[in-house]
C-alpha cells in the first residue's frame, strides 16, 4: 500500500494487514482521488473508521491542510501513529474513539470538514448511523462531500439535506459520493 500522488508520492504506508479492516487498493484510491481533486485544495479532511490512515495521507499529500484520523481498534491508531510519524506528517489529528463520540466531539468544538471518508466495516449500519450524526451536528461544510465505502447502496442510507453525485463499482466495492443540496 502506498501513496499514490502529491508530496508523499510512492512512500510507502504501513498496516496492510490489520485484522478487521479493507484496505482500499491503489487502483481504487486513484479513481476515488480523481473523482474528488478538485475538493481537496486547502480543505479539513475526516477520515472516520480510518484503519491505516491511508486515505487521509493521501488527502494530505495532495493538498488538504488539515486530516482528523478516527479509529477505536489499538491496532490501527498504532498503524497511523507510524505512518505519520515516518512520513513526517505534521497536521494530522489521530483520535482514538468510538465515532459518534468523535463526532460529538467535533461538534462542540465547532469544527466543519470539507471532506468525510465513511469507510466502516461492511457488516454494520455504521455508515447510515454516521451520516445521521453528521447530518445533526452540521459538520459538513457547505461545499463539502462525504465518501462512502460500502459494498452495498442499501447501506448508504443519506439524509434528506444530501444527494448523491457520483457513484462507483470496483468488484465488491462501492464508493459513493454525497454533497449537501
Amino acid at each position: 500500500m502506498k501513496v499514490i500522488s502529491g508530496i508523499y508520492k510512492g512512500r510507502i504506508l504501513e498496516g496492510f494487514s490489520i485484522e478487521g479492516t479493507r484496505p482500499t487498493m491503489d487502483r481504487v484510491k486513484e479513481s476515488l482521488f480523481g473523482m474528488i481533486q478538485n475538493h481537496l485544495s486547502d480543505s479539513v479532511v475526516l477520515d472516520l473508521f480510518a484503519g491505516s490512515g491511508a486515505l487521509a495521507i493521501e488527502a494530505l499529500s495532495q493538498g488538504a491542510k488539515k486530516a482528523y484520523l478516527v479509529d477505536t481498534n489499538n491496532q490501527s491508531i498504532k498503524t497511523i501513529n507510524k505512518n505519520v510519524e515516518k512520513l513526517q506528517i505534521k497536521n494530522a489529528s489521530i483520535i482514538k474513539s468510538d465515532y459518534t463520540k468523535a463526532l460529538e466531539k467535533f461538534y462542540n468544538q465547532n469544527l466543519k470538514f470539507d471532506i468525510i471518508f465513511i469507510d466502516p466495516p461492511y457488516k454494520t449500519d455504521y455508515i447510515a448511523k454516521s451520516l445521521d450524526l453528521i447530518n445533526k451536528y452540521n459538520l459538513l461544510s457547505d461545499d463539502g462531500i462525504i465518501v462512502c465505502e460500502s459494498n452495498e447502496l442499501e447501506k448508504v442510507i443519506y439524509p434528506k439535506t444530501c444527494k448523491i453525485s457520483k457513484m462507483k463499482k470496483y468488484g465488491d466495492k462501492l464508493i459513493v459520493l454525497l454533497e449537501k443540496l
